[in-house]
């Protein structure tokens, strides 16, 4: 029997406070075999979803989450009668001609076509985007539906199967290990597998005219994909990256895929983008060695986040936090400087802006908002005050494996806590004052 969602809790109604989009209830999405044909010049995809799907209770109809401009020919299933289907509101609904039973196993054959753009949202353009040479796809919060036919929300995970079709010289990069490519004419496919489960925010195709380059051949392979003129310039901006990685397994636990891609994108970017198993970066922070900071925090996402993820957006704190906590650590291990004297700096900082963030539930519009960072930060540092080295990193560790590829929520980190502290009120003081109270708390220790 299948478990409806990943997360412990109830869901809040039907609705995604944070995004705003309706919940697509009833079922669950196990597998996504996606195959893409594009065409850069002229911005076109056309696509194959292949969709499994079990349903948890019994279902007249479904929906998924596809934008209305990306435009469905046909659905076929194999196992159920299909009455009819249609789009608005960015929503496929499916219809089905008798109702479904629970348990129930089915595939969804959904092919579809379009011009593939980002979606306008609170927080900006987000999802499948064109670059000066190729396209990118940076999808959190909401923006998967720009490209594929989905059930687009966090704890909602799936492995993939990528077929991805581009004029040559194109390359195509994906989410997990290349399974192989095969070559038609002036085209090339690309087969990417993602074995373990990833959100649909954090799948990605990154479409460009890419040189391979190998940081690390080892046990972890470290891999980058970048534009040619600024492939030197990466290695040296870049030189770092193993070590990060090497550090983070030491501090954190096992890496939790198979491997470690670097994507580069022709285009500068204001910020790099974490997706499951890759980073994405822009030009410009490959071609200065002052980026540093972006590269450990990017990497530290594909443990916090990118195998523990979210169970609802209010919760991001729990990635971000850890990851901005992650930077200090690097400095802590590469520069000497005590990871205190970072969060030191930033609470300085933080005194200084307005007292009226929620980090435990800060809303949509500052969900993003720096003080989110840092302060969720400044909470892992007042954990580690309390707990001491040998038990706070024994407590990363126990965390970091009990949720691999699954989701966490607060509670989970705190049980994690308070398995390894048996003071329950200094955690409980702590955990009020960081998470459920606006007004900065002293700093730790």
């Amino acid at each position: 029997m299948t478990t409806h969602r990943l997360r412990s809790t109830p869901i809040p109604g039907t609705r995604d406070s944070y995004t705003g989009v309706d919940f697509n209830l009833g079922f669950h999405i196990s597998h996504y075999d996606l195959d893409l044909d594009y065409r850069v010049i002229p911005n076109r995809l056309s696509a194959v979803a292949t969709i499994a799907v079990e349903n948890y209770t019994p279902l007249t109809g479904m929906t998924l989450d596809l934008v209305d401009s990306m435009r469905v020919a046909k659905v076929n299933c194999a196992e159920l009668n299909i009455a009819r289907f249609k789009q608005s509101g960015n929503k496929l609904r499916l219809t089905f001609a008798k109702e479904v039973p629970a348990d129930t196993e089915f595939t969804l054959v959904i092919r579809y076509a379009g011009s593939p753009k980002p979606l306008k949202s609170t927080w900006g353009e987000i999802g499948w985007e064109e670059t000066s040479s190729g396209s990118l796809v940076a999808s959190q919060p909401c923006g998967a539906p720009s490209w594929f036919p989905c059930d687009d929300t966090p704890d909602e995970k799936a492995t993939y199967d990528f077929h991805v079709t581009v004029d040559n010289p194109f390359t195509a990069v994906c989410n997990g290990e290349l399974r192989g490519t095969s070559r038609s004419g002036s085209r090339t496919t690309f087969h990417w597998h993602a074995g373990h489960p990833v959100a649909t925010y954090l799948a990605t195709v990154m479409i460009g005219e890419y040189t391979q380059v190998t940081l690390s051949d080892g046990p972890i392979p470290v891999i980058g994909y970048v534009p040619a003129n600024v492939k030197a310039s990466f290695e040296n901006a870049f030189r770092d990256q193993v070590e990060m990685l090497e550090l983070y397994v030491q501090l954190f636990g096992e890496y939790p895929f198979s491997s470690y891609t670097v994507v580069v994108t022709a285009d500068d970017l204001e910020i790099p983008l974490e997706a499951a198993g890759l980073s994405i970066f822009g030009a410009n922070h490959a071609r200065e060695a002052r980026w540093e900071r972006l590269i450990a925090h990017e990497l530290s996402h594909q443990w916090f986040g990118n195998s523990m993820g979210l169970a609802q957006w209010n919760d991001i704190w729990l990635n971000e936090g850890f990851a901005c906590y992650a930077e200090w650590l690097w400095f802590e291990h590469s520069t000497g400087r005590p990871a205190a004297s970072s969060a030191a700096e930033h609470y300085k900082i933080l005194a200084d802006k307005p007292q009226d963030l929620l980090l435990a539930d800060p809303g949509p519009k500052d969900m993003f908002d720096d003080r989110v960072y840092k302060r969720g930060a400044l909470m892992v540092h007042a954990l580690r005050t309390l707990l001491g080295d040998d038990a706070f990193f024994g407590m990363v560790h126990h965390y970091v494996e009990f949720g691999r590829h699954s989701v966490v929520e607060p509670h989970d980190l705190r049980g994690e806590v308070l398995r390894v502290c048996a003071d329950a009120h200094a955690v409980d003081q702590l955990w009020t004052s960081w998470l459920d109270s606006r007004e900065l708390p002293p700093f730790p220790g």
